[in-house]
Parts: structure tokens; C-alpha cells; sequence
């Protein structure tokens, strides 16, 4: 599965970061991003797509729900 950020609806609240860091950070512009291991998806949106585990499909859902801003969408691949 993969998963973006649309940087213009996220808030910055970090809980995203706090439910599963292994696939989203807060960069130094307060926004939420998407990685893939060290690499950090920037900018975001649609293009920015990250792959991540199956093990990690619980925490990124959580993030999706919990999200405020409602910032976070996930594809199947």
C-alpha cells in the first residue's frame, strides 16, 4: 500500500508522527510528510507516494482517522 500527504490541508498537530514515525515526520515548515526509510517524500501531495510495510497498515489507518486535518490518503497498489 502507499500513502500521501496533502500539505495544504495538514495542520501540523503531529500526531501522525507520533502514531507510526516509521512513516511520517514534521519537517522544520511545521508540516507532516511521508518517507520511505531515510527518504522523505518533499514535497508531498500526490506525487509524493510512499510504500509502506504491511505490518505498518494498522498505525498509518490510525494516523489517517486521528489525522485533524484529514490530510492523510492511502492507495492500494
Amino acid at each position: 500500500m502507499k500513502v500521501w500527504i496533502d500539505q495544504d490541508l495538514c495542520t501540523g498537530d503531529g500526531l501522525c508522527e507520533e502514531i507510526c514515525p516509521d512513516v511520517f515526520t514534521l519537517l522544520d515548515d511545521g508540516l507532516a510528510y511521508v518517507k520511505e526509510g531515510d527518504k522523505v517524500f518533499n514535497p508531498g501531495g500526490p506525487e509524493g507516494l510512499a510504500n509502506f510495510a504491511d505490518n505498518l497498515t494498522d498505525a498509518v489507518v490510525e494516523s489517517a482517522e486521528e489525522c485533524p486535518g484529514e490530510c492523510i490518503f492511502i492507495e492500494a497498489d
